[in-house]
């Protein structure tokens, strides 16, 4: 009878903020930037948005990496299920958008590649600030420009 592999031993990320730069790809000043801007788009959406870079996924792929990072660090409101996590990990040439279900409505996994591939056009130029602004950008005009309706009764639950 043979021994089971293995298994490799996740190294969760420590949850610092809503920048978590483990990569070190962002300058100190974008990173208090883009937290503000994270930081208004919840007291305006009430969705919590957040960046996360790491250095590697732990031989895992970014899909399961980042909901498992995403349900460890509690992202979003437990009852609306509205967290969106940003992640790049760029020694694996990767990055996701990972949403919460009460998020599935309006960034859709079409609309979530959209965004991703909006990134990686800067990511391919070696700009990961760039690319992870213009994600941004874009998620926050898709849930500010969110109907009425829909934002309606995601304060609502």
């Amino acid at each position: 009878m043979s021994a089971e592999p293995a298994i490799k031993a996740v190294t969760p990320l420590e949850l610092t903020g809503r920048v978590v730069d483990a990569a070190a790809l962002i300058r100190p000043e974008k990173e208090t930037e883009l937290t503000a801007r994270l930081e208004a788009l919840e007291n305006d959406t009430l969705a919590q948005v957040m960046i996360v870079t790491t250095p590697d996924l732990d031989g895992r792929d970014i899909a399961g990496y980042g909901q498992d990072l995403g349900n460890n660090w509690g992202i979003g409101d437990a009852e609306r299920n509205d967290g969106v996590l940003i992640i790049v990990a760029p020694n694996e040439r990767s990055a996701r958008l990972e949403v919460g279900s009460g998020m599935e409505d309006l960034l859709t996994f079409a609309r979530s590649a959209e965004i991703v591939e909006a990134m990686l056009i800067h990511f391919r130029d070696g700009d990961y600030t760039a690319g992870i602004e213009a994600g941004l950008t874009q998620i926050e005009t898709d849930l500010r420009g969110a109907s009425p309706d829909i934002m309606e009764t995601k304060l609502a639950a």
